[in-house]
């Protein structure tokens, strides 16, 4: 190792995850500010009442209600249990799903920060095939008595959201902004957890794993002795369960996906991980507690199916039009520290992080002390996973420590 020691790759490790949460910063503002802009101002029951069928025009609602939403995996999951509450269809309530987790603009801004602006048209368009692809594969299986069952789980639940507003007074008024705050403030509280675990396992996997282990994976130089279309077909079908093994979804994904890219995993390895966010075990498992088993698995069956279709479409697809990129973007490129347009656009967005979180304050004194005060009692609980964030946190410390004492890899 030429005398690097063990602090030394650490520190470099834990720099290296700063610099991921540096460049996606101002990122992470903005999505959820224009999301939490749209939750508040956009009415979701004129949506859900037109999602009862598998046609197309279900579907397509279902899809800009999710892309419009939240990215958060978990709040996906549970969005869409609240669909089917409301009479959408499992199709329409699917497709949600996949939207919501790879059409949502901030998930599209760190994708162009990271990896480039041929992985955003990737993902757009891909993230629309899958929906598609997705709707084929259901209609062809559907189990109907298993979906009739799952539902009837479901059935005692309710939701209390109201949506019958006039949004044209909502957005004229201090109540709505209070509201935005509150919605921008609601959905950080639910992705601080997996952002943390996400890039905190992204930098340290970045330093610490050596090339060898992603060309034994993806089987990296091995076209001389493989076919390319098997090793593409390859990628496309262990990607998913990589992005699995992680046991991360959503935003945390995309610095992976950056390691990825920089080891020289295929364009169809990266779009199935980039997909994948849905497939991580804890989120099957929160399916399988809404719906049983049967349909959390079936779930996990199609999204797996139209992954791989639809990541293989995409890398023959930008083939034939010369559009595939190339592993050029490095880790160092994705995690710098520079006085450049990230440092100005972190320090604007910070700004209007503040300003988010002063009026959700003041929503929460003016509209909802009691509601909030059981919220923060509810927070407070040490799930497995905040212990795991927590303790991401105190790593990402001490190798900063380290890094401030030896100065890293270099």
């Amino acid at each position: 190792m030429g005398g690097i020691t063990f602090w030394q790759h650490y520190g470099e490790a834990a720099k290296t995850s700063v610099g991921f949460f540096w460049k996606a910063g101002w990122a992470f503002v903005l999505g959820y500010a224009i999301s939490a802009m749209i939750q508040a101002f956009v009415p979701k029951k004129r949506l859900t009442e037109h999602m009862g069928a598998a046609d197309l025009k279900s579907v397509s609602l279902a899809t800009v209600f999710g892309a419009a939403s939240s990215s958060c995996s978990f709040a996906a999951l549970a969005a869409a249990r609240s669909l089917i509450l409301k009479g959408a269809h499992f199709v329409s309530a699917v497709a949600f799903m996949f939207a919501s987790t790879n059409l949502v603009i901030e998930l599209g801004i760190l994708i162009l920060i990271f990896l480039g602006w041929p992985f955003l048209v990737a993902e757009l368009f891909g993230g629309l095939i899958l929906i598609a692809i997705s709707r084929l594969l259901i209609a062809a299986t559907y189990p109907k008595q298993w979906i009739k069952e799952a539902r009837a789980k479901v059935a005692a639940e309710s939701t209390s959201e109201d949506d019958g507003f006039d949004w044209r007074k909502r957005i004229a008024s201090r109540r709505g902004w209070r509201l935005v705050g509150n919605k921008f403030v609601s959905d950080w509280q639910m992705v601080w957890e997996e952002i943390t675990i996400g890039f905190t396992i992204a930098g340290f996997v970045a330093v610490l794993v050596p090339p060898g282990v992603w060309e034994t994976i993806f089987l990296i130089g091995r076209s001389d002795t493989l076919p390319e279309w098997l090793i593409v077909i390859e990628n496309a079908v262990v990607a998913p369960f990589v992005a699995g093994a992680t046991f991360i979804g959503s935003m945390g994904n995309i610095p992976l996906a950056t390691v990825l890219n920089a080891n020289g995993v295929l364009f169809a390895g990266i779009m199935g991980f980039i997909y994948s966010d849905l497939m991580v075990p804890p989120l099957v498992m929160v399916n399988a507690k809404y719906y049983g088993w049967r349909i959390a698995l079936y779930i996990a069956a199609i999204m797996f199916a139209s992954i791989v279709l639809t990541a293989l479409i995409m890398h023959f697809s930008f083939g034939l039009l010369g559009l595939t990129p190339e592993s050029s973007r490095t880790i160092s490129d994705a995690a710098q520290f520079a006085i450049d347009y990230t440092f100005f656009m972190n320090l604007a967005f910070a700004l209007v992080a503040a300003i988010l979180v002063g009026l959700h304050r003041g929503w929460v004194q003016h509209e909802m002390k009691e509601a909030a005060h059981r919220h923060h009692e509810h927070g407070s609980r040490l799930s497995i996973k905040r212990m795991i964030a927590l303790t991401s946190a105190v790593v990402i410390g001490g190798g900063l420590i380290a890094f401030a004492f030896t100065g890293g890899i270099g």
